[in-house]
């Protein structure tokens, strides 16, 4: 059965055999670095998914919106003379975005961004009888929207239905006005637009803020009651990046002219606390990965030690010092392999007993973790050269070893 397999390779499979116990011990070492290398990954990666769709689901990736307003103040000097004047910020009012439309077809045709989706934004107050509550209007394309923030996903009541009389408000805002689905609101803008609409639909997006605060209507809609009439505050973008999106936002900024927003730069702290989480998290790959390489290479170099005069035997009857070395380099590698195998075995069986006990008090799972089949080839292809690595200069060891020394020590 062995006849077809070179002479390294049956060597390496006979002395992993003779040392069964060892074998096993070093093979379970490396077992236990790569599951918790792959448990690890897949609960960071689940845990950074779930708050990154947290913080993103109720905001898009980008938003562009014209320059703040900047006073100009006019300056006549008297001859001779030098006049200091003190500029005062002017307040910033609703405006429309210059030939917005051609900045959506630009938008559309970048290859890093995936949406488009045009809107405007302005403060408002809702009435109920004597009851007011301030809001941020935010008037949408409903259909181009919703792949910006999956709006539709987050209806608890009612239906994602938009009319030029409809509203969506949050499951806070209708608790503290104490309406409900069907019921009417009258809306009033800063610059006196009035409009009383009909609640169609009432949304969480798992921000008690926002959830207080958004009230979405038809883009025309909230045209009408800003003044606003046919254009657009802002031009909300999602891209294919997220984590590049500062960078997107800087490239359109400096080739439109328009002020661009992107998350990272409202969520900053958020933003640094990910960063510090995938850190933390390479760093702890890079501590597992290096001590399951120390004990491969431990071993091996015992074994060395142990098999001396086999390896003078070997090298008496003609064994080359390559084939010496490779004995060794396969060894490393099978090690890492097998380890690795099941290490990913009892990685998958650690995120199932986590999913069963990590859960919300409703029953619902904490987060989503999953192991994907990418992850498990990358541990694998990393322990097997770990191993490989490992193995190293106990091969090199082995090469040196000269056959007469080796067969009298």
């Amino acid at each position: 059965m062995n006849d077809w397999l070179p002479f390294e390779w049956i060597a390496a499979v006979r002395f992993l055999r003779e040392g069964r116990l060892q074998s096993i011990f070093i093979i379970v070492g490396a077992a236990i670095g790569v599951a918790v290398i792959v448990f690890m990954s897949a609960l960071l990666d689940g845990l950074q998914s779930n708050l990154f769709k947290r913080v993103l689901s109720s905001q898009p990736h980008i938003v562009l919106q014209r320059p703040q307003q900047v006073a100009q103040p006019q300056r006549t000097d008297a001859d001779g003379t030098q006049v200091l004047m003190a500029q005062q910020k002017p307040s910033q009012r609703i405006s429309s975005i210059d030939q917005w439309q051609k900045v959506r077809a630009e938008m559309q045709l970048r290859p890093d961004v995936l949406a488009v989706s045009p809107s405007v934004t302005g403060p408002a107050f809702v009435l109920r009888g004597d009851a007011s509550q301030s809001i941020s209007l935010i008037g949408i394309d409903p259909e181009q929207y919703a792949r910006i923030v999956p709006l539709p996903e987050k209806i608890t009541a009612g239906s994602y239905r938009m009319t030029n009389t409809d509203m969506l408000i949050g499951i806070q805002l209708a608790e503290d006005m104490g309406v409900q689905v069907g019921d009417k609101l009258r809306v009033t803008s800063a610059n006196g637009g009035n409009l009383t609409l009909t609640i169609a639909g009432l949304f969480d997006l798992g921000n008690r803020a926002v959830n207080q605060r958004n009230v979405y209507v038809l883009l025309s809609t909230a045209q009408n009651l800003t003044g606003l009439v046919g254009g657009v505050s802002t031009i909300d973008l999602t891209v294919k990046m997220p984590f590049d999106a500062e960078l997107v936002a800087q490239s359109i900024s400096a080739a439109t002219g328009l002020q661009a927003l992107s998350w990272i730069a409202t969520n900053n702290q958020f933003f640094l606390g990910l960063n510090a989480q995938k850190f933390s998290s390479q760093m702890i790959r890079l501590f597992v990965g290096l001590s399951v390489a120390a004990g491969i290479a431990s071993v091996l170099v015992v074994s060395v030690v142990q098999r001396s005069k086999e390896i003078g035997i070997l090298r008496a009857m003609g064994g080359s010092r390559g084939q010496i070395m490779r004995l060794f380099l396969i060894q490393g590698g099978i090690v890492g392999l097998l380890g690795s195998v099941l290490g990913s075995a009892m990685a998958s069986g650690l995120l199932l007993l986590w999913r069963l006990v990590a859960k919300n008090p409703d029953g619902t799972p904490m987060f989503v973790i999953t192991v994907s089949g990418q992850l498990v080839l990358w541990a694998a292809l990393l322990a097997t050269l770990t191993g490989l690595a490992a193995a190293v200069t106990p091969a090199l060891r082995a090469a040196r070893l000269q056959p007469v020394e080796a067969i009298r020590g």
